[in-house]
């Protein structure tokens, strides 16, 4: 058996890998061989071109990297048959992998295509399902209620949780939070840190105004991004005194404060799964923002907010990425028992909702059953 896999980005890395063990578990003669990141290749080598920090957000960065993704789909799809593997397995990035699945099948008809964690077409473009039917042969989604959605246009969809219940419960410290610290969590991509931190720190600012107690911290996803965030300190007048920059301690520091500032993307549903209150952040560049809300189907961007059907944290996008209205908002959780505990009961009910733990090991099985082996 062999697999040809692609994941984009660190997250998309951690889900192949994952993935590719549990596929390990249940054939262990499976060769694998691709283009993934760091752990990825920690299980199959060389055979893995390693591209994962390769990732962009927004539109601008796509139409600068326009070359380097165009070459990189070429060199895949010459690999891909070369190589003659018994599947292509794409797992998340769906702006290159869903391209690279729909010209994978167009020169190669008999080649199984699946796809590992569903691309949220529900809140942008549902109209591309029944396109995606003609292409792909599995999909495999994180959600139960996206599964009518791809089998009423024909393509065979499975529901197999969440891997962020796997990944998550390891990280579990049961410490006492902190009433007066507040978590500032920009996000995971140099773009994000550099719009999202300066409003984080400013509200933070307006927070020590009010309660001259309260203190800040941050985590960085890597040094490289940590020493931006301490240069957006600096040109803010602050250093580590006032917002000391951590890395890689997210899970801790969404434990322990009392609160926090969480960027829209997987970190808010990282923020529910420990129980953080918070509030949600997201800016981009302004054409960006302008073409992504006329696409968006649904009336709120974060996921905790999308699984729950309503606003269970505040969330502050663009032009309303305000200091002030996000220090108002960060100050009823932080001193009102009261509505720091409906959003965390309704943090419990979303990951309640997600089922149970074990989502690449159903994975794995669902991709055996549709190769027959």
């Amino acid at each position: 058996m062999k697999l040809y896999i692609v994941a984009g980005e660190a997250s998309g890395d951690s889900r192949g890998a994952e993935l590719m063990r549990a596929l390990r578990e249940k054939m262990p003669g499976v060769e694998f061989l691709g283009a993934g990141g760091r752990e990825m290749r920690a299980l199959a080598g060389d055979a893995i071109f390693d591209w994962a920090d390769e990732a962009v957000v927004g539109l601008w960065d796509v139409l600068k990297k326009y070359g380097y993704f165009r070459r990189q789909l070429a060199r895949m799809l010459d690999e891909i048959t070369a190589a003659a593997p018994d599947a292509l397995v794409t797992v998340d990035y769906p702006g290159f992998n869903l391209r690279l699945a729909q010209a994978a099948k167009a020169r190669l008809p008999k080649l199984k295509i699946i796809h590992y964690v569903s691309p949220q077409v529900w809140a942008w473009h549902r109209g591309r399902i029944p396109k995606m039917a003609r292409y792909l042969d599995l999909m495999l989604c994180l959600f139960p209620f996206e599964i009518p959605l791809y089998e009423q246009s024909g393509l065979h969809a499975v529901c197999i949780g969440h891997p962020l219940l796997d990944t998550l419960v390891s990280q579990r410290t049961d410490a006492p939070r902190d009433a007066q610290l507040v978590a500032l969590l920009p996000g995971s991509r140099s773009k994000e840190v550099r719009k999202i931190f300066p409003v984080m720190l400013d509200a933070a600012v307006h927070l020590r105004m009010s309660r001259n107690r309260l203190r800040f911290e941050a985590s960085a996803a890597s040094e490289a991004l940590a020493a931006e965030m301490r240069e957006i300190l600096r040109t803010r007048g602050k250093d580590d005194s006032f917002c000391p920059i951590t890395i890689g301690t997210a899970h801790s520091l969404m434990q322990r404060a009392g609160a926090g500032m969480v960027c829209s993307g997987t970190a808010t549903l990282e923020a529910t799964y420990f129980g953080l209150p918070m509030v949600i952040l997201y800016k981009v560049a302004w054409l960006t923002y302008v073409i992504g809300r006329r696409l968006l189907k649904i009336p709120w961007l974060g996921l905790p907010n999308v699984l729950a059907g309503r606003e269970i944290a505040r969330e502050f996008l663009q032009g309303d990425a305000e200091p002030s209205p996000i220090a108002s908002e960060l100050l009823q959780l932080l001193e009102h028992p009261a509505t720091r505990e409906a959003q965390q009961r309704a943090q419990s009910e979303v990951i309640a909702s997600l089922g149970e733990r074990g989502a690449a090991a159903r994975a794995a099985a669902a991709i055996v059953e549709a190769l027959g082996k």
